[in-house]
């Protein structure tokens, strides 16, 4: 299923699109932020970033997340 965008008019969402949706369906909502402040530079350092992550985790070096919440806490 495609993205449902709403446009918040006096208090209010609004869609502008039909939708297939059963009559009565209830979504859950998030803000999208449309955007952010990175430049090229950092972005590049991102990338690279979460490339090294996905090549580590596809080698077996990853943790669960549990785990790594745990160590984090106990700082």
């Amino acid at each position: 299923m495609s993205a449902i965008r709403a446009r918040v008019q006096n208090g209010r969402l609004h869609v502008d699109q039909p939708t297939a949706l059963p009559e009565g369906t209830v979504l859950d909502l998030a803000v999208d932020d449309e955007g952010n402040d990175l430049d090229e530079a950092e972005r590049t350092a991102l990338n690279v970033s979460i490339s090294r992550a996905r090549t580590s985790l596809e080698a077996g070096l990853g943790r669960p997340m549990r785990v790594l919440v745990e160590e984090l806490r106990r700082r």
